[in-house]
């Protein structure tokens, strides 16, 4: 096999960074967690005993979902000072200095006395949203726009 001259390395890096980007792999590693890391996690604890005296129960963990149960917003929003709440896009989120995240909701049944409950969707948080992931809405967009 021949030598790779320092002019033919080059345009191979080159290329590699015009299609790739220096960032491809932090987007990858992050899509991939939220698409199975997180419920990995979950499925990982399975369930958590609840210590009550009078009488202690379980609480079976389900699906992860990003999505705020009572809005149905699935992606990174703000909740105003009336309440409403409304999707945000980075920059806003920036000038108005707020942290552009994204909800996460859990299936959560509770367990008593051995008979499973109705299953609820429970807000557990918000998780962080990374420029141009899969959950920021500009990855939807095209360059131009």
């Amino acid at each position: 096999m021949a030598e790779l001259s320092k002019e033919d390395a080059r345009i191979l890096l080159k290329s590699f960074f015009n299609e790739k980007g220096l960032v491809r792999q932090h987007l990858d590693s992050y899509n991939e967690f939220i698409d199975h890391g997180l419920q990995e996690v979950v499925d990982e604890v399975g369930e958590i005993d609840i210590e009550v005296p009078e009488s202690p129960y379980k609480v079976k963990l389900g699906q992860v979902w990003i999505i705020d149960p009572q809005s149905r917003i699935t992606g990174p929003y703000v909740t105003e000072v009336d309440g409403t709440k409304h999707e945000i896009y980075p920059m806003e989120a920036r000038l108005r200095n707020l942290t552009y995240a994204a909800p996460i909701a859990l299936e959560m049944t509770p367990v008593i006395d051995g008979r499973e409950q109705d299953t609820e969707l429970v807000y557990i948080g918000s998780i962080p949203v990374m420029l141009k992931s899969k959950l920021c809405f500009l990855s939807q967009l095209s360059r131009e726009e």
